[in-house]
């Protein structure tokens, strides 16, 4: 008669846990990767980062100089909010 020998616990439990923790990391790095998209191609979301998670955008645009060596982003940025702010404050004055 063949026997069949049941496997220990401890596999079972460190197959299903490798498998969870994979699939946790996968995802983490999903998202991770998303967000960085969207800080990447879009501007508004890069202002909406600024008035609320300024240390988030600091440290991007830190990366990306870190990178590239050019500071283009952050000035261009700053340029364009500047020129937005000027002309909602001249839009503002004009309407009282």
């Amino acid at each position: 008669m063949l026997y069949k020998n049941a496997r220990p616990g401890y596999k079972r439990f460190i197959k299903k846990s490798a498998t969870i923790l994979l699939a946790i990391e996968v995802l983490g790095f999903a998202v991770t990767y998303a967000g960085w998209q969207r800080l990447n191609t879009n501007r508004d979301f890069r202002h909406y980062i600024k008035e609320n998670y300024p240390s988030i955008l600091e440290n991007y645009y830190q990366l990306g100089e870190y990178l590239s060596g050019d500071k283009t982003i952050r000035n261009h940025d700053e340029l364009v909010w500047k020129q937005e702010k000027a002309s909602l404050a001249a839009t503002a004055t004009t309407s009282k």
